[in-house]
Order: structure tokens, then sequence, then C-alpha cells
């Protein structure tokens, strides 16, 4: 597995006395400096929604600052700006703006570029919440949204239209693990005016850059790997450019989205051990995946990093490394052998999100919301978050949970 965060990458940022700096070094340093800080390492939590101002005049001006200044409780605090200026370093964008959620990050770039009458195309893998949105909201405001297959590259160019406003990717894709020719399609979208936003959570600004690749927006759900304690939620919007930004930040604040300034300082301190943090569960995630492909039970692992899996050439020539999530399909479970494969695990916990640091295991069900499925449906489908556990212990526990389908597959066959 590759370790490429020596890689300089266009237009990123340098330190203070002009050196540029290494990812692992923005993830530990990112953001106020603390003489900026009165000596504070780590930035102040500032709780506010009133701000006072010294006379009518200032007040009356107060606006010109809503993308770059405090203003009003809502349009972010110091805590806020802190984390942004953290976050537009790793992703070495123009500026950042914080959400309350990943999913509210996803659904405020989306309504902010688009309107009813124009056109949307949007990966067909994307986050379950992700289709919901467009479904159920975009779509019922007049937006036409169409889904691609995951592996078009450049042959996205016969679906672009003149109404086509923004171009939705998400890779690898959500729970099938699917990956997209991310610069094949950022040409074809330059080369035609439409924007482009771009879901990284999995991979982090560490291991892949969106903007380095041609996105205009790179989103993810802070929630998971760069807060990595299954504590907070919150939800980062990374722009390109300043008019990309400015608009972002418009729509969070018509739509009245605030982060919490205690969530920014969590995810904040998070981002601080992210390096090292995802070092260890990539290496878990590979041991994990070495030891499920020796099971008979298993049909395949998702997981770009494995050489066997599909995406492998696109993910070692994009991206700088792999997280602790994949997933592995079986040759089916009937109810009985799911309920003791996932309600008896000693480590692995049943539960949404991923990214902290407890290994998860979760069923999937990706096939009946996909336009373009891969087969999903004939097999069972498992999400695998490895967390920071022993390797070992983990492994004994997958392995009893197999011996329990076994006993159950073999008292089936007794009788």
């Amino acid at each position: 597995m590759q370790d490429n965060h020596d890689r300089k990458w266009p237009g990123e940022p340098a330190s203070p006395k002009g050196r540029v700096w290494q990812d692992p070094t923005r993830a530990v340093h990112g953001g106020p400096r603390p003489c900026d800080q009165r000596g504070l390492i780590n930035p102040p939590v500032d709780r506010a929604s009133t701000i006072i101002y010294d006379s009518v005049e200032a007040y009356m001006d107060r606006h010109q600052g809503l993308y770059d200044e405090v203003i009003y409780g809502l349009y972010g605090t110091r805590t806020t700006f802190a984390l942004a200026e953290a976050v537009s370093e790793l992703e070495g964008g123009c500026n950042t703006v914080i959400t309350s959620s990943g999913t509210s990050a996803i659904a405020l770039a989306l309504t902010a570029f688009v309107a009813g009458g124009d056109h949307l195309l949007v990966a067909d893998c994307v986050y379950g919440p992700t289709r919901k949105f467009l479904t159920d909201v975009l779509a019922r405001f007049g937006v036409e949204v169409e889904y691609f297959r995951p592996d078009i590259g450049a042959e996205i160019a016969g679906l672009c239209r003149s109404n086509t406003r923004l171009i939705y990717m998400e890779t690898p894709g959500s729970q099938t693990f699917d990956m997209i020719d991310v610069p094949a399609i950022t040409a074809i979208a330059r080369s035609r005016g439409i924007l482009t936003a771009l879901d990284n959570t999995w991979a982090t600004p560490l291991f892949f850059k969106p903007l380095a690749h041609g996105v205009d927006i790179s989103l993810a759900s802070a929630t998971k790997y760069l807060s990595g304690h299954s504590d907070c939620l919150l939800g980062t919007m990374t722009a390109a450019s300043d008019a990309v930004y400015r608009q972002l930040k418009d729509a969070a604040a018509r739509w009245g989205n605030c982060a919490s300034p205690d969530n920014c300082y969590l995810v904040h301190r998070g981002i601080r051990t992210l390096d090292a943090r995802l070092e260890r569960h990539q290496r878990t995630a590979a041991t994990l995946i070495e030891w499920f492909a020796q099971q008979p039970e298993v049909v395949a692992v998702r997981y770009p990093a494995h050489p066997a899996d599909p995406g492998h050439a696109i993910w070692k020539r994009d991206f700088t490394g792999a997280s602790g999530l994949f997933g592995v399909q079986l040759d089916g479970l009937t109810p009985p052998e799911t309920s003791s494969f996932f309600n008896e695990f000693s480590l692995f916990q049943l539960g949404s999100s991923w990214g902290g640091f407890e290994s998860l295991a979760v069923p999937a069900w990706p096939a009946p919301i996909r336009d373009f499925p891969n087969g999903e449906a004939d097999g069972a489908l498992i999400r695998i978050h490895a967390g920071l556990e022993a390797p070992q212990d983990l492994i004994a526990d997958l392995a009893a949970a197999f011996a329990r389908v076994r006993a159950l597959r073999g008292r089936g066959q007794a009788s």
C-alpha cells in the first residue's frame, strides 16, 4: 500500500516561513498560530449569537465582513474560522464553509448551484441520504436528476446538456466502493463550464485531493475521520475559488445552517491526530482483508486499495492511501444466519456512521436503490469499519461469527 505524504499539490499553502509543509505537519499545525491566539495552542471555544459593535456605522456595515469576519454567531465565530482554515490547508482550497453535519454540507452544496429547470448529473453510487435529498427535495423543486455509472469516465460528455449545472460524485462509492475517474470527468465539465462537487469523506484530504484533480467543491462529513471519536456532527465544504466559496457561504446563511463551536473545537482537535489514526485504520483494514480473503464464504472484498478490486488502478493513480472502511460480499446469509452473525459480536458494534475509534459491522443493501446495480443482491454485503483495536482481537471476533454461521449451515445440511 503506497504512502505519498510528500507529494506536492498545485496551489498548496506554505508555512509562514515559506516552507511547503507536508500533510502530517499541516494536520498538526493547520489553522491559526498560537501567536494569533494569545499563546494558546488550541483555538478557544467562542460561543456567541450577538456581536456588539462600537458604532452605528460599524453596525450598518457589518455584512461586508460576512465571508471572513465574525459578524453574527450564525455565520461563524473564531472557533469556526479556525477549523475552516485548518481544513482549507489540508484540502489545498481557497476557503471552507463549516456546516452542522455531513448531510447538510451535501444538501447546501447542491442547492447553492442548481434551480428549477436545471439538469444535475449524479454518480449512481452516492450516499443513501444524498439520494433521498435529491428525490425528496431537489426533484420536487423541478431539478432534473440523472444518475450515471461510476465507471463512465470521459463518456459523461454524452450526458451533458446545455442546462447541466453540476456533476456530483462520491469516490469510492457508498457501500460498493466504486472508483470514479475524477480527472476525466472534471476535464469534460470544465470544458463545458459545468461545476463539479465530490464527497471525499472516505479518503479525507490526506489521501485524496479533489481540488487538485479539477473538482470545484470538496465535501466531507467531518463527523467521520476528521473527528475520529464518534461524538459530534459536522460537515465541510471547501471551494477551489473565492466565487464558489462565497456562493456556498451565502447558501449556508440563507438556510440558517450553523455549526456548533463546541463541535468545531472537537473536530479541530481530532484533525491533530488524523494522520496517525488513518495509518492505523489502514493497516488494520489490510490485515482484516487478508483474513477475509481466505474464508470460503467470501465472494469478493470491496476495497480499492486491494489489487483484486476493479477500481484499484484508479486508486493507485490518484490516491495516496486508503481508510479503514470496506465491504465484504458473502455467498448469502439466511435471516437466522444474519442474526447469528451480527448479534453475538464481542468487539464489532452495530451502528450507523464510521470513522471513529471503534470497529463496526453492518449489513448493506445497495442494489434496490441503484439505477446501475453491480450484482450486490446476489449475496450478503457487509460493511466493515476497521477501528483502532488490536487486529488479532478483531479477527478472533470475526472468526467466531463465521463459526456460528457454519454451525447453522451444518445443522441445516444434517437435517
